[in-house]
């Protein structure tokens, strides 16, 4: 389907790809993934054309189709939603556009031209494409009014849904996607994930998303040492796949038939949970040939995030009461009354990321609510990551420096301290004396985890923890706030963040609280929920 040979990137001294040769074939979902910096995204743009490789060439099998989901989100501005759409399939587009100027200038001297237009119209479904395309977009939420609205009248989420359509539109046979998930909600994602894990052609996406890369991949394909290599299955199978590798590298000592029962164990256990009959059906013709020494050891580095506390919480945690708080008269939510117990993980979220925002502005004495009141327990620290972190790096102190303002003890300033709490969040070395103003968005949040790692407080408020973090840091901190025995507010579009963190859901509306001590899933899977959210929403079913 599409071949890459001999594909080599350079970058000055740098290499990022040398000699790559690998397929993506048809009926497969890879899921491209790598360290930042590994080059997914440059990947990406090399093999839909729009970037030139230092050598080598793409390949796409002759009459196939290419899709790529737009990154440039103002490009159709002067466009239509419906026509974005149909531009999406430009071979149809391009007919389309000729016959209606042929149409338009209609004369006997074009008809012959119209006609054998129109034949190829039709070969294509074109008679269907607008009513396909305004379907589409109502499974992504693009409502019938706004179909024949300009795109620079569109907020930038309904842009993200209908470039998403165009992407999809015409059953492109090879589809590229650069993180598909960013600004999607949950139901919205979930329609994807679905139609993703259906697709019968081949699918290329990198994604930081673990559950949307579980539920659509048939492949992981690693980017790793300037290599691609393809691996059979979903994320979370390549991911206990190398850890296994690199435990099974480290037992030297270990004999091969205990090694190889371990192994056997392992591909028994995640034989039997293949959700997707895609999925299954690739698997299993692979999984068997499975050896534990294709995995080679991996160049990545996994932070070491680990929150302590200095002291225990008691019972009392937090009590809200009659909570509100709006935005130039637009009510984000109202009459939230909440009592936060000793323990809970609650993943808390609303349709409009402002309100989630604001909640915890509030409740940290930046903003001031419109109403209502809350109270901390006396035996409570807090700790927060807000979604915007900017103020926080407007100087030019080294990392060092920086992390030392928020030492609490002579012991902790000391140099060696700070660097051991940096150390585990990888900053080694030079890398300690780097400027906080310089730092990547993913090195920002890095830092700081290190600072609420440092402060030891016994209750989290996390705002969108995993913006800009890679695969590596977003599992790491997953996996630490599920051993955290503390207290954790968090809000998070990583569903997998949600899922497996989280003992409690509190959603909230412009009419109000939902709290449900439940599981991620099974709160948005319940049909009683559901029609209290829309009902809280006011949204008409």
């Amino acid at each position: 389907m599409l071949s890459v040979s001999n594909l080599s990137v350079q970058f000055g001294k740098r290499i990022l790809f040398d000699e790559v040769n690998t397929t993506f074939n048809n009926g497969n979902c890879y899921g491209i993934i790598g360290a930042n910096g590994s080059g997914k995204s440059t990947f990406l743009k090399i093999i839909s054309g729009k970037q030139e490789a230092t050598s080598g060439h793409v390949s796409l099998e002759a009459g196939k189709r290419m899709s790529v989901l737009e990154q440039n989100h103002n490009l159709y501005d002067e466009h239509t939603v419906l026509e974005t759409i149909l531009m999406g399939n430009k071979p149809l587009f391009e007919i389309k556009s000729e016959m209606d100027a042929l149409y338009a200038d209609y004369s006997d001297e074009n008809a012959d031209r119209i006609g054998e237009l129109q034949v190829q119209f039709e070969e294509m479904n074109g008679w269907n494409a607008d009513s396909d395309a305004a379907s589409m977009l109502s499974n992504l939420g693009i409502k019938e009014e706004l179909h024949y609205t300009l795109m620079k009248d569109l907020d930038g989420k309904q842009k993200v849904r209908v470039l998403l359509a165009q992407a999809l539109f015409g059953n492109p046979d090879v589809l590229i996607m650069d993180e598909p998930t960013n600004d999607l909600d949950y139901e919205t994602i979930s329609w994807l994930e679905n139609f993703l894990a259906n697709y019968d052609n081949c699918v290329i996406v990198v994604s930081h998303d673990r559950h949307f890369l579980d539920a659509v991949c048939t492949h992981i394909s690693d980017i790793d040492f300037g290599k691609i290599n393809h691996f059979s299955g979903n994320y979370t199978f390549w991911y206990e796949s190398s850890q296994l590798a690199a435990r099974q590298h480290a037992q030297q000592n270990k004999k091969a038939e205990e090694k190889k029962k371990e192994l056997e164990e392992f591909i028994r256990r995640f034989s039997a949970n293949v959700a997707k009959s895609k999925q299954a059906t690739s698997r299993k013709k692979m999984i068997d040939k499975l050896n534990i020494a294709d995995i080679r050891r991996t160049s990545r580095r996994y932070p070491a995030i680990i929150f302590e506390r200095d002291r225990e919480a008691g019972d009392q945690i937090l009590n809200v009461q009659g909570l509100a708080a709006s935005i130039d008269g637009e009510v984000l939510f109202k009459n939230i009354d909440l009592n936060l117990n000793k323990g809970d993980k609650v993943v808390v979220f609303s349709r409009d990321s402002r309100a989630t925002s604001a909640f915890y502005q509030i409740l940290n004495n930046n903003e001031k609510a419109d109403a209502g009141k809350f109270a901390w327990g006396v035996t409570t620290t807090q700790s927060y990551l807000p979604l915007d972190n900017s103020a926080f790096f407007n100087n030019d102190l080294t990392l060092i420096d920086w992390l030392r303002q928020w030492a609490q003890t002579e012991e902790e300033r000391e140099e060696v301290n700070i660097r051991g709490f940096l150390g585990k969040m990888i900053f080694s070395g030079e890398e300690a004396f780097k400027k906080s103003s310089v730092l990547s968005g993913g090195e920002k949040v890095r830092c700081m985890l290190s600072r609420m790692m440092m402060t030891r407080a016994n209750v989290l408020l996390l705002d969108e923890p995993t913006n800009h973090l890679d695969l590596e840091s977003i599992t790491a901190f997953n996996n630490s706030l599920k051993n955290f025995k503390g207290t954790v507010l968090f809000t998070t579009h990583d569903h997998e963040f949600a899922q497996t963190v989280a003992n409690r859901v509190v959603e909230l509306t412009p009419n109000g609280v939902i709290d449900r001590h439940t599981t991620f899933d099974e709160y948005m899977q319940d049909s009683k929920v559901k029609e209290l959210r829309n009902k809280m929403y006011n949204v008409k079913v």
